[in-house]
């Protein structure tokens, strides 16, 4: 993976930074900004050295691990189209962003330091996730399993609105139930109705 400067990592550089990042998230989701960057190192299994060469600071790597999460969650569309039907696809990526959301609420401490440092983590969050719906919907229409007249923003809106009433791991149950029916509403043949009076009106 190329770095800011331009220049690949050798691979066991790359192994390093991959497990940091995978760390990190799980730490600072789990327990919140009080995660020492040296549990962090030990559970990734390298020296704290070689946690500082790869991200200078805190904020540096509290940021490169939700980045990380979000580019492993809209990198999963084409991998998920790779292996499945376009609608088996779609709906298993509507579980990752669940799980990408939980995530992201157990990071909002930390996310909210690197904010008040000057970053912006989210800044193109939205656009990558709605470029990924968009993958798998386009997929769907075109083999006939998905409508071909769905917004992938407004699909991104509806999955939101479920992480955010049932996201919990809890509620993970009651968030497979409301993912099947927004899938049913993405299924090719279904149209929104709307409502009408008794008279037909």
């Amino acid at each position: 993976m190329p770095q800011p400067g331009g220049r690949a990592l050798r691979a066991d550089a790359q192994r390093n930074r991959d497990r940091l990042l995978a760390v990190a998230a799980r730490a600072f989701s789990a327990e919140g900004p009080e995660v020492t960057l040296e549990s962090v190192a030990r559970e990734a299994g390298v020296g704290i050295g070689t946690l500082y060469r790869h991200f200078p600071t805190r904020e540096a790597l509290v940021e490169a691990a939700y980045r990380n999460e979000l580019a492993r969650l809209c990198e999963a569309a084409a991998e998920l189209l790779d292996a499945e039907p376009p609608d088996r696809a779609t709906r298993a990526w509507m579980d990752r962003f669940v799980d990408y959301m939980a995530t992201k609420r157990g990071m909002a401490e930390a996310l909210r330091a690197v904010i008040a440092s000057g970053g912006n983590p989210y800044a193109t969050s939205r656009d990558q996730m709605v470029a990924a719906l968009a993958q798998l919907l386009a997929a769907g229409a075109a083999d006939g399993s998905l409508r071909a007249d769905v917004d992938p923003s407004d699909v991104l809106a509806g999955l939101s609105g479920v992480s955010l009433v049932a996201g919990g791991p809890a509620q993970r149950e009651q968030a497979g139930r409301l993912l099947d029916l927004l899938m049913d509403g993405l299924r090719h043949g279904t149209r929104s109705a709307g409502l009408r009076s008794p008279d037909g009106g």
